[in-house]
């Protein structure tokens, strides 16, 4: 799953990265380094770091807003020190130029990334119980029962002859009790993966949002543009007048902005993900009883005689 996690945010990054490449060419190699900070910390996010989906994004139009200030709605500025880009960072939050676009695209992200966050710690968390179990100490009266189990027929020259069932039931289940002890938290631990599974899956699937982030960018420049004179008017109050390129603006500066085309690729290339999903939650399912039938499990096949033959009780052959 994290090799999936990562897989989407590249794939999302580099399509994000292409709209400033394509439809804004004059600020898309100012906007490379934002636009990276923003997945780096998407990533942060999912894998549990101490960080919210709102800062990233909030962080990312902070620093987008100097670049979409100076290259587009008033490409004639020469003259942007870091003062000046300070300031314009700080207008942002007061004059808000990027309209509903930006707590849009906080909602959309929050719904998606949350459920991801939630399964990658999950998903720690289960590797972590696997781990300790996998070293659970016997204790001395195990030791000492699995050897009589075992061995003691052998004794006696009884070497084809193997243990009862109920024998063998009886010693692992005291031998596993503490791992059975496990059983209903295990038990909660696999609804909790299967509804979080689900919740991924649902109308506010991850790829979707991760697709959608270049979209509402797209959106947002847009209604900053729309706004230009109204902006430039604030910003003039605020931060002062920056020096201007005299002379008109050569039409190379300005770039049409293009639609974005590719979400239909974007979804269609990952979505067997969400099989993937299905086929692992369905696979952990079948493991919900796991710790209260592990006797079980361990007594089954050539372990122990399970016709009418004859099989060793612990103490003789019945």
């Amino acid at each position: 799953f994290l090799e999936a996690f990562e897989s989407l945010l590249r794939f999302a990054e580099n399509h994000t990265s292409s709209l400033f490449e394509t439809a804004y060419r004059p600020m898309a190699k100012e906007a490379a380094e934002p636009v990276k900070e923003l997945f780096t910390d998407i990533s942060l996010y999912i894998l549990g770091a101490e960080t919210t989906v709102e800062s990233a994004v909030l962080r990312f139009f902070d620093s987008l807003f100097p670049l979409v200030y100076s290259r587009l709605i008033n490409p004639g500025i020469t003259d942007l020190s870091e003062d000046y880009t300070e300031c314009l960072r700080l207008t942002r939050q007061d004059i808000n130029p990027f309209g509903r676009y930006s707590k849009n695209m906080v909602t959309e992200l929050s719904k998606s990334l949350w459920a991801s966050r939630m399964l990658s710690q999950a998903l720690s968390l289960g590797i972590e119980v696997i781990n300790t179990t996998e070293h659970a100490a016997l204790t001395k009266e195990c030791s000492k029962a699995l050897v009589r189990m075992q061995y003691c027929p052998h004794c006696q020259g009884l070497t084809l002859i193997r243990p009862c069932v109920g024998y063998c039931l009886n010693v692992m289940r005291g031998c596993l009790a503490s791992v059975s002890e496990l059983d209903a938290q295990w038990r909660e631990y696999i609804s909790t993966l299967e509804y979080l599974t689900n919740a991924m899956a649902a109308s506010h699937d991850l790829e979707i949002a991760l697709t959608g982030i270049r979209n509402s960018i797209n959106e947002a420049i847009l209604h900053a543009q729309l706004n230009g004179p109204q902006l430039s008017a604030t910003v003039d109050k605020v931060c002062g007048q920056p020096k201007q390129q005299e002379g008109n603006l050569s039409s190379d500066n300005i770039v049409p902005v293009k639609e974005a085309t590719e979400t239909r690729t974007f979804v269609m290339a990952h979505a067997s993900l969400n099989n993937k999903r299905r086929e692992f939650i369905n696979y952990m399912k079948r493991s919900r009883t796991f710790h209260a039938s592990i006797a079980e499990r361990l007594c089954d096949g050539d372990l122990v005689m399970r016709d009418s033959s004859t099989c060793w009780n612990g103490e003789d052959v019945v």
